[in-house]
């Protein structure tokens, strides 16, 4: 008997519209990919013996790892909604703002909220559906905010909102 896993709730819809041509231009990559890889497996295929041919296993894997992420593609993009107008009060946190916070020690961060599908803590870009997004959204600036975190609580101030860039404030 296998484990029952439940099913992951749906991550939010929406994404940046520099988001939506980044994963539209991976679909089409991906698909460029996959050509090349299936001549390569073919030729693979046509020396023999597959139990013991390297090249054939390892080919197949990436072909199936390759239309694992093509069938995510095809069924995600569609359901995406793309934001790109700006709030009415560029004074308060909503998707895809820029969000410069202070912690009680005084150490800044600045977030980018963004979608599931485009974040990356690297660029310090932080899904919507994160705790630290959902305590920031539809707050304004220079509110205190309680974030709940799995590793405790963290108070922080909002130092500053902003819209419209792609790097943070005073990166390029």
């Amino acid at each position: 008997m296998g484990r029952y896993r439940p099913p992951q709730p749906k991550a939010s819809p929406y994404i940046t519209a520099e988001g939506y041509t980044r994963l539209d231009e991976e679909l089409k990559a991906l698909w460029k990919r996959r050509a090349i890889v299936v001549k390569i497996l073919a030729a693979a295929a046509a020396e023999g013996d597959r139990s013991e041919n390297a090249e054939y296993i390892y080919r197949k894997k990436e072909l199936r790892e390759i239309d694992y992420r093509i069938r995510y593609l095809q069924k995600r993009l569609p359901e995406l909604k793309v934001v790109n107008t700006l709030p009415d009060n560029p004074e308060q946190v909503f998707f895809g703002a820029w969000v410069t916070v202070e912690d009680d020690e005084g150490n800044e961060k600045v977030w980018r909220i963004v979608g599931p599908d485009e974040f990356d803590a690297k660029k310090g870009w932080i899904s919507m559906d994160s705790p630290v997004a959902k305590a920031l959204l539809k707050k304004h600036l220079h509110d205190d905010v309680i974030v709940t975190t799995p590793s405790g609580r963290e108070n922080f101030y909002i130092c500053d909102v902003r819209y419209e860039e792609t790097n943070p404030p005073g990166q390029s």
